[in-house]
């Protein structure tokens, strides 16, 4: 019995079930192909705003600080800690914090100086090349700030103004400075939108006469494959009279939300795929009772119950299969395309941030291999298990009296 060939003329004589149901399958797997990217490009992302831009894969501190980030709480042996770091491997740099008041004409606010590096930070952080209008910090240009978004906002600033810092310096003397605004940062986090001033780090240790040593060390992985944990014990050898923490454990709500990211996608495949299954488990038995007659005549001819249920399989197989092909054509061309331009989603919800990180108002998918394979595995576990209940059912069907 030559059942594949069967189960097409079978599968064509009803073309309009056939039609259908592959369309179902077919729309339900685009759907969840494009979810899936969706998902994954949110994942990719937030961890790009929450390490890439600012937090980096591990920081340092002195102990307390983080609770009460007093100016005087350093890690006086900082350079000698940076150059083992860097021995080991690691994309290292130091931050330098202060508190001050920050003033335009007609606005002010409290803000948080944030010293960096212009050499090692680049080599950390991609914070540099997230400048919304203007440049980012420049040597040649020292007393040019950048500022947070919102800092601007409520400042009424922009690229070329004017800003006058009042604060306290390290001996207890008035600190005041004029500083231009160089750029405006785009949404990074929400500490840093509404309160962070980047300047070079010599303007500020010079210009508070800050204490010897860093307020903060960050760290990246040179190779961001390799294993965090592992990473974060070789690092807290160097430095143990330090607190050592990797994003995860500074951010946890992020990472908790991240690592669940895949499961949310799994449920909701879940869930959309057992809708499919009712589809398929109908026409599958609609395709049986109709042709109940048709069965017994085939039992009476010699067909075994075994290959009237391999000829349901078949029949759903080459369904399936054409629901596939049409699925990840559409769903790899569609998250292909939210890949490159993304969906800008500025318009419905303007400036969104959660638990502290701002998100990119255009959110891009990220298109992996699990991404396209994952809908189109379950879609055939679906279509198999909708066919049992039919399958059994053939195999029940007596032979019609003569």
């Amino acid at each position: 019995m030559k059942i594949m060939t069967l189960a097409s003329r079978n599968v064509l004589r009803n073309w309009h079930r056939t039609l259908v149901t592959t369309l179902a399958m077919a729309f339900a797997c685009t759907i969840m192909i494009i979810y899936g990217a969706l998902m994954k490009g949110m994942v990719v992302g937030s961890e790009r705003q929450a390490v890439i831009m600012n937090q980096g894969d591990i920081q340092i501190h002195a102990e307390g600080y983080r609770d009460d980030p007093d100016i005087y709480t350093t890690m006086t042996d900082s350079k000698i800690l940076l150059e083992n770091i860097r021995a080991e491997g690691f994309h290292a740099t130091a931050r330098y914090f202060a508190f001050g008041l920050m003033a335009t004409d007609d606005n002010s606010s409290g803000v948080q100086l944030r010293g960096t590096d212009l050499i090692r930070e680049p080599q950390v952080t991609q914070i540099h090349q997230h400048v919304m209008t203007g440049s980012f910090l420049d040597k040649d240009d020292p007393y040019g700030v950048v500022i947070g978004k919102k800092l601007a906002r409520l400042l009424g600033a922009k690229v070329g103004s004017e800003l006058v810092y009042i604060g306290q310096t390290a001996d207890g003397y008035m600190a005041n400075e004029i500083f231009k605004v160089r750029g405006i940062l785009k949404a990074v986090a929400s500490n840093i939108d509404s309160a962070a001033v980047f300047l070079p780090e010599q303007t500020l240790t010079e210009l508070l006469s800050l204490p010897q040593g860093a307020h903060e060390i960050v760290i990246m992985r040179a190779d961001r494959s390799s294993d965090l944990e592992a990473a974060k014990q070789q690092v807290a050898v160097l430095a143990p009279k330090y607190e050592t923490l990797d994003w995860r454990e500074l951010m946890p709500v992020i990472a908790r939300f991240l690592e669940t990211a895949d499961v949310q996608a799994l449920i909701m495949l879940i869930f959309t795929y057992i809708a499919v299954a009712s589809v398929v488990l109908n026409a599958v038995l609609m395709s049986v009772f109709e042709r109940i007659n048709e069965f017994g005549i085939m039992k009476a001819i010699g067909v075994s119950p075994l290959q009237s249920v391999a000829l349901i399989y078949a029949e759903v197989m080459i369904q399936t299969v054409l629901a596939c092909l049409l699925g990840l054509g559409l769903g790899w061309w569609a998250s292909n395309y939210y890949q490159t331009y993304g969906m800008d989603m500025s318009g419905l919800a303007g400036d969104v941030s959660f638990a502290g990180i701002a998100l990119d108002p255009v959110w891009y998918a990220y298109v992996t291999l699990e991404v396209l394979s994952n809908p189109v595995i379950f879609l055939f576990l679906i279509a198999m298990l909708a066919a049992i209940p039919a399958g059994a059912t053939t195999r029940t069907v007596n032979v019609p009296p003569t």
